[in-house]
């Protein structure tokens, strides 16, 4: 049998491996090729994603930052995994149906925004609704602050939410609605700047689940605004968070302090 040889270069392979050696010559010396990824890509990582999947414990502890969150929602994004074929795997792991329902809950969520968005394309950039803020659309910026964009707004918890979102591409649900509202009912920035801000750095972002998300915090799409105080981020946080009072003062409030702050021009709710 004869000895296959090394294929020879022709000349415009030769240029273009040149090229690529010089392209990795190039590179920073400081990047680190073994760094952790948020999560792998492809079937075969989808797959073994949604085998691990427990319902009954999402739905104790979805919530929570540590809770049992499945974090499917890339490979849903990017049609690796279909709803369908999540929903009826959930289905099989369970001994009763109703055991699945906060799941599945969730799902029809996603298939909802999507539907949304089939119907209303012009809803996905566009406020649905007005805001019930006591405030004009015209009185919010139209852009991040920077110190928002930078992770330097002074309140930790918020701070190293946003520093999670820039250096996995992936946060906690949770930790998406404490971002959005900060963002939109602290700052009082669009919630257009927000969910464009998301969607450039989310791996698993969604025009429609994010954009109208944004919308339900917002008020744009939802019969209140959505706001948070520091004992909620501390019930549902990890002790990675910090949620001292003093480093976090401006959620550091009651409910009905927060709602007097936020929302002055808003009659105060009775009963």
């Amino acid at each position: 049998m004869t000895k296959c040889l090394p294929k020879t270069l022709s000349v415009s392979e030769m240029a273009v491996s040149d090229m690529i050696a010089a392209l990795v010559a190039a590179l920073p010396a400081d990047v680190d090729a073994a760094a952790p990824r948020p999560m792998a890509g492809g079937r075969k990582a989808a797959e073994r994603a949604l085998a691990t999947i427990d319902p009954v414990a999402y739905a104790a502890s979805r919530n929570h930052l540590d809770g049992a969150v499945t974090r499917l929602s890339p490979y849903l994004r990017h049609g690796i995994l279909s709803l369908d074929e999540v929903r009826n795997h959930a289905l099989a792991k369970v001994a009763d149906p109703r055991q699945a329902e906060k799941f599945i809950q969730e799902l029809a969520w996603r298939d909802y925004w999507q539907r949304i968005y089939l119907a209303h394309p012009d809803r996905i950039w566009n406020d649905v609704e007005v805001y019930k803020t006591g405030f004009d659309a015209s009185e919010y910026d139209t852009e991040l602050p920077a110190d928002v964009v930078e992770a330097r707004t002074g309140v930790a918890c918020i701070d190293q939410f946003i520093a999670m979102l820039h250096e996995t591409g992936y946060l906690h649900n949770h930790a998406r609605m404490y971002l959005a509202a900060y963002v939109v009912h602290w700052r009082r920035v669009r919630w257009q700047a927000g969910a464009a801000w998301f969607l450039e750095h989310l791996i698993d972002a969604d025009p429609a689940s994010n954009n109208l998300s944004w919308q339900w915090v917002a008020s744009t799409f939802s019969k209140k605004p959505y706001i948070f105080n520091l004992d909620n981020v501390a019930k549902y946080t990890g002790h990675d968070i910090n949620t001292r009072m003093s480093d976090n003062r401006v959620l550091a409030c009651s409910y009905e302090q927060l709602s007097e702050l936020l929302f002055p021009n808003l009659e105060p709710a009775h009963g």
